[in-house]
C-alpha cells in the first residue's frame, strides 16, 4: 500500500486497477472507493485489517464507475462486510444488469484497445446491495470533507473525489497516472499522467472536459484507478498540460460523434468504425492454413519419392 494523503491509502490490485481506504474522520471510521477486479475481496479485506485492525469494515463502498475493474468484489465485500455499495444514478442500469455500457471501441488503437477484444463484457449484478449517491448534496457519504466531482466521459456517472484543505484528488479513469498504453509501464508503476482507457471512453469531448474539471482543482495528491501515487507541484503541473494539451485518436467509433446515455442506458449508438484486424487476423490465418497445406503436400510428395527410392535400391539389391 502506498500514502496518497492524511488518511489516504492506495492499494494496487494485480499491478493494474487501485483502490482506495479514506478515513472518514472519526475513530475507525472509513470508507472503501472502489473494488477492483473480481476475485480481489481477500486481498482488499486483508489491507483493511492492516489498516484498521481484525475484523475491520467500511462505512460504506463508493464506486468511481461500475467498470468490471472497478466494481469486481464489490457484491462480495458488501456481503461479507453488511455494507451497501453506493453509485452515481447514472451507473444504475450497468450495475443492475438493466443496460450495458457503449460498446468498447478497440478500433481506437494502441495496445489497450487490443487488448480490450478479449476483455469480459458482463457484470455482477449489484441490485441486492446498491443505492444511489445522492447527487443533492456535494458531499459522498461520510466523507463531510470531501466533495464529489462528475466527470463523464469515461463512464456515465462516474465520480472523482477532492478534499480542498490538502488538495487530494481520486480521479477515477478520468485520465491515470502511468502510461495506459503502455503495458511495462502499467504493470510496473512508472509515474506519468496520460489519458486513460481509450477504448472505454464512448465521449471524448466530456473526456477532455472531465480533465480540465480536475485541471482546475489544482490538486497536489494524485491519485487515480490505474497507476501510482503522485504528489507535489509537478503532478499538477503535468495534469494541467494534459488538459491543455488533451490528445484525441486520428480514429475510432466515437471520435466523431458520441454515444448518447441517459438514466436508462445507452440512448444512441454511432455506427461502428471498421474493424480492420479480424480481417487481417483471417487473412494470416488463411496465409498460415495454405502453407500448412503446402508444407504437408511437399512433404507426402517427398516421402513417396523417397519410399520409391528405397524400394528401387531393395529391389536392386535382391537382384
Amino acid at each position: 500500500m502506498d500514502q496518497l494523503a492524511a488518511g489516504v491509502h492506495q492499494l494496487r490490485i494485480k499491478r493494474f486497477v487501485n483502490v482506495y481506504f479514506v478515513e472518514a474522520g472519526n475513530d475507525d471510521e472509513w470508507v472503501l472507493i472502489d473494488t477492483g477486479l473480481p476475485g480481489s475481496e481477500k486481498e482488499i479485506q486483508a489491507a483493511a485489517a492492516e489498516l484498521f485492525g481484525p475484523g475491520a469494515r467500511p462505512q460504506a463502498i463508493i464506486l468511481t464507475h461500475g467498470h468490471l475493474d472497478h466494481m469486481g468484489s464489490a457484491k462480495e465485500l458488501a456481503a461479507a462486510w453488511q455494507v451497501p455499495v453506493i453509485v452515481h444514478p447514472l451507473e444504475l442500469p450497468y450495475v443492475t444488469n438493466k443496460a450495458k455500457y457503449p460498446p468498447r471501441d478497440p478500433t481506437v488503437g494502441g495496445t489497450l484497445a487490443f487488448m480490450s477484444r478479449f476483455f469480459p463484457t458482463d457484470l455482477p449484478d449489484l441490485t441486492s446491495v446498491v443505492e444511489a449517491l445522492n447527487t443533492d448534496d456535494p458531499n459522498p457519504p461520510f466523507l463531510a470533507s470531501w466533495r464529489w466531482v462528475h466527470v463523464p466521459g469515461h463512464a456515465p456517472g462516474q465520480i472523482a473525489f477532492f478534499r480542498e484543505a490538502d488538495h487530494t484528488l481520486i480521479g477515477a479513469d478520468a485520465f491515470a497516472t502511468t502510461d495506459h498504453e503502455s503495458v511495462p509501464s502499467v504493470l510496473l508503476g512508472i509515474p506519468k499522467i496520460s489519458v486513460a482507457g481509450a477504448p472505454f471512453n464512448y465521449d471524448w469531448t466530456q473526456c477532455r472536459e472531465s480533465v480540465q474539471k480536475l485541471a482546475d482543482l489544482e490538486p497536489r495528491h494524485i491519485g487515480c484507478g490505474h497507476g501510482p501515487v503522485l504528489t507535489g507541484l509537478q503532478a499538477m503541473v503535468d495534469l494541467r498540460h494534459l488538459a491543455n494539451e488533451y490528445p484525441l485518436p486520428a480514429q475510432g467509433r466515437y471520435i466523431h460523434e458520441p454515444a448518447r446515455v441517459d438514466a436508462s442506458g445507452v440512448e444512441h449508438l454511432p455506427p461502428p468504425a471498421e474493424d480492420k484486424l479480424p480481417k487481417q487476423a483471417a487473412a494470416v490465418g488463411l496465409g498460415l492454413l495454405l502453407a500448412g497445406a503446402g508444407w504437408l503436400l511437399v512433404g507426402g510428395r517427398r516421402k513417396k519419392r523417397r519410399a520409391k527410392t528405397y524400394a528401387t535400391a531393395q529391389g536392386n539389391q535382391e537382384w
